[in-house]
């Protein structure tokens, strides 16, 4: 007949905490399991954790757990006195009644338990189904149980067959745990044992397989054979799986891996394993201290291999292989070394690779008299050179003397070493530091004509980079000195493509420094040479570093822009402005119409009004316009200065308005309201007629101001005597004036001083003070406070503005 339990037991709990309530049912669950309940000792784990997490509740519990609790810990206290009972077969019927007790008072607080978490309730209900239903039976006795220890032993046959088969795995590996820990399986058993939890391992459950692993660890300590038993492929993998899992699954798996890698054997199994190493990593980065330890010693001992140092070495743990190039012997040496030179690394791969010490045991493998060593070495410190720290760990241990040795060796054996030799070379010379070791750069020039191409190759971008730093001012200098630009012009009609741009980049910003003697050391036949590479080049790179050479030309010498003229090169630069303001902008493209605007400077200079004209003739005008909406500001500002230069002579070049007796009056779309003339694009450059003054405009409104000046000397044109009226009126239709305004307050002084002097005019006109005065009179105040020598202008404009004010305050 089944026994029920009510809550209306004793409410000896009632007036306690919960926490002290439920910490006597634990100490009785404790004393439960360690007497004569033990045979039910998963059920009262499961059954602690529960408690464990009533106790933790901070919300008040009703007075139904408080009931529950009490009945919990009754039926406990009962079965206290079946110790007193002899070891007759009848007490293991009382035992599983006490346990399907402990069950029906598992129900009662399942119910009581209202607010229980819905994991909390689920593990309450499984738990409370299978205490209600558990059989210790058949059961094994075991003959010399001790006076006070009345202990039900599992039969081991049966509990693997349990293990095999039964869907409760959880009360199967519950079984087998107390086995385990008594040491009642035996050798003959073990291989059994295991291989039924190596069937059920892959399939099981989270709970169930790190069970699982704390069995496998446990077998694994009695004999190394039990690990040759667990240690077979699929369970290896099925383990290094579980090192990605959660944190206690992780712990476990790791250390049952160091477990089994005691034997040799199954230590070069486990290295095997894909993924292994990457996880043991992981773990050895990892927040938890115990899983990082011990990933720590299996990584350590799986070092002894090989291979799997290069593996650790590709998932960016290098310390057994920095270990190898110190210690190892110089076949594996030069197999670490390989390894190096052939890693796609990263930033912090190489970092890392040159604060372990790598840098300076590759620099004594250098310096081997074996070839193999001296070029295996020198291909890793290649790979590792291309970041900057590892260069300047490189460049301080002196090894830029030994590879010169190389660049000037004749000897044979060395020809192969001289590539990774000029290529480290170019990868240092990126550091600063290289600038304190004496006459690199002239040793670069003097072996530049006796390499090879790909050699020539690094050697043209070292010396790009040592000039490029701005501490190189003495270098350049004495390149200069040394003939650098004859040895370097030659490579412009060189076949191969790559070093040809390469010394074009060398020559462009050498030339950047020496533009005075620049036209002497290029020569005519150069400029012809420079311009035929801008009408075939494909490479972008190519013609920027073309047209940026003759761009840095000054434009005050007259012999270059003639030989330019004679070379076609304005209508070229014209046809390639074309194409590219309407193409994507990159950065080179951003270059090179940053050089072909500053080269229409030339072409444009006010002084030369012929060469104006055949500029113009050829369509530099609209080309210019268009650039002025180009993305570069610089670019905006080299072709606002070259339509201020061709504007300067516009007032000069327009007709005078033709006489009303003429028959055929003149076209209104000739006549300049400005120039108060006739006036064509082609012939007299206006500004006006060539839709410029727009985007013009737009420029002084964007945020980037160092094209302000340039601008606004193009609209200042427009101001001349004679003209200012009229052209006030067209700068203020193309909302200039609030533009030139907003100069006062954002501009540079250069700009501020030019906007002062047009709005000097431009307030000469009623309608422009009685618009824009307001805005301007507070900015003029601030500005002649801040800028003392413009006081006297603005103090001509605010006179003007004065009646205006007035007028305002009288309203």
């Amino acid at each position: 007949m089944e026994k029920s339990f009510s809550l209306t037991g004793t409410s000896a709990g009632v007036g306690r905490s919960l926490p002290n309530l439920v910490s006597d049912v634990l100490d009785s669950v404790q004393e439960a399991a360690a007497g004569v309940l033990s045979p039910a000792l998963p059920f009262l784990d499961r059954l602690k954790t529960i408690l464990l997490d009533l106790r933790r509740r901070e919300a008040p519990a009703p007075l139904s757990v408080r009931k529950a609790l009490d009945s919990l810990n009754a039926v406990l206290h009962q079965s206290f006195a079946l110790v007193k009972k002899s070891a007759r077969p009848s007490i293991i019927g009382m035992i599983e009644e006490s346990v399907h007790d402990v069950g029906r008072c598992v129900g009662l607080l399942l119910l009581a338990w209202s607010d229980a978490p819905l994991e909390t309730k689920k593990e309450m209900a499984a738990l409370q189904r299978e205490m209600m239903t558990a059989e210790l039976v058949p059961k094994k006795r075991i003959s010399d149980l001790t006076a006070n220890a009345r202990e039900i032993v599992p039969d081991v046959e049966e509990v693997v067959t349990m293990v095999k088969k039964s869907e409760q795995l959880g009360a199967a590996l519950s079984e087998l745990e107390v086995l385990v820990r008594d040491r009642l399986v035996g050798e003959e058993d073990s291989e059994t044992v295991i291989h039924a939890l190596v069937n059920r391992f892959g399939s099981a459950e989270n709970v169930c397989r790190l069970r699982i692993i704390v069995l496998f660890r446990r077998l694994a300590e009695l004999r190394d054979e039990n690990k040759e038993l667990i240690a077979n492929p699929e369970t290896l993998s099925n383990v290094v799986n579980s090192l990605s899992r959660d944190v206690d699954e992780s712990k476990e798996a790791v250390a049952l891996l160091l477990d089994l890698a005691n034997v040799l054997k199954i230590r070069q199994k486990i290295g095997r394993v894909q993924g292994c190493i990457t996880m043991l990593i992981t773990l050895l980065n990892g927040a938890d201290p115990s899983a990082s330890h011990n990933a720590g010693k299996l990584l350590a001992a799986l070092s002894g291999n090989t291979q799997n140092i290069l593996l650790m070495s590709e998932a960016g743990y290098f310390i057994p292989l920095v270990h190898c190039l110190k210690e190892g012997s110089d076949m594996n040496k030069v197999l670490m070394a390989t390894a190096i030179s052939r890693m796609e690394l990263t930033e912090q791969m190489s970092a890392t690779l040159g604060k372990d010490g790598s840098i300076e045991y590759l620099v004594k493998m250098f310096s081997s008299v074996k070839m193999e060593t001296k070029l295996a070495a020198l291909n890793a410190i290649k790979n590792l050179s291309r970041l900057k720290e590892n260069a300047e760990r490189l460049i301080n241990l002196g090894i830029i003397s030994p590879l010169f040795q190389i660049l000037f060796s004749v000897t044979s054996v060395l020809v192969s070493l001289r590539e990774p030799a000029s290529a480290i070379l170019e990868s240092l010379a990126k550091s600063e530091v290289i600038l304190d070791k004496k006459d690199v750069a002239q040793q670069i020039l003097s072996v530049l004509n006796l390499s090879t191409p790909d050699v020539q190759l690094h050697l043209l971008q070292t010396l790009n980079s040592i000039i490029s730093h701005s501490r190189a001012k003495r270098i350049r200098a004495k390149m200069k000195q040394n003939g650098a630009m004859q040895i370097l012009l030659p490579f412009l009609v060189n076949g191969n493509d790559e070093i040809r741009i390469a010394a074009l980049n060398l020559l462009f910003n050498l030339s950047t420094y020496f533009t005075e003697d620049l036209i002497r050391h290029l020569g005519e036949d150069n400029f012809f040479v420079l311009v035929d590479i801008l009408s075939s080049s494909t490479s972008e790179t190519e013609k920027a570093a073309a047209v940026g050479i003759i761009n840095n030309i000054p434009v005050s010498d007259k012999k270059a822009t003639q030989i330019l003229l004679k070379a076609n090169l304005l209508p070229l630069l014209i046809s390639m402005c074309g194409t590219m303001v309407t193409a994507s902008i990159t950065p080179t493209r951003k270059w090179l119409l940053e050089s072909i605007s500053g080269v229409m400077v030339r072409f444009t200079v006010p002084s030369d009004k012929k060469l104006q004209k055949v500029s113009v003739a050829y369509g530099i005008i609209p080309c210019l316009v268009k650039l002025l909406s180009c993305c570069s500001i610089v670019t905006k500002s080299r072709a606002a200065t070259s339509l201020a230069q061709l504007s300067q002579n516009t007032l000069c070049l327009s007709k005078a308005k033709p006489s009303n007796w003429f028959c055929i009056h003149p076209s209104t779309e000739r006549f300049c309201k400005v120039h108060d003339g006739h006036c064509l694009v082609k012939s007299t450059f206006c500004l006006l007629k060539a839709g410029a003054l727009s985007p013009l405009v737009q420029i002084l409104e964007g945020k980037e101001r160092e094209a302000d000046d340039a601008v606004l000397n193009a609209l200042s044109t427009l101001l001349q005597d004679g003209i200012w009226e009229s052209g006030s009126e067209a700068i203020e239709q193309a909302s200039g004036v609030q533009a030139i305004v907003r100069v006062l307050e954002v501009g540079n002084l250069s700009a501020q001083e030019k906007a002062v002097w047009m709005l000097d005019r431009i307030f000469r006109l009623g309608a422009n003070r009685s618009k824009h005065g307001e805005a301007a009179h507070q900015l003029l105040v601030d500005l002649s406070h801040g800028v003392p020598t413009l006081k006297p202008m603005i103090a001509k404009i605010l006179a003007r503005l004065q009646p205006l004010e007035m007028q305002t305050s009288d309203l």
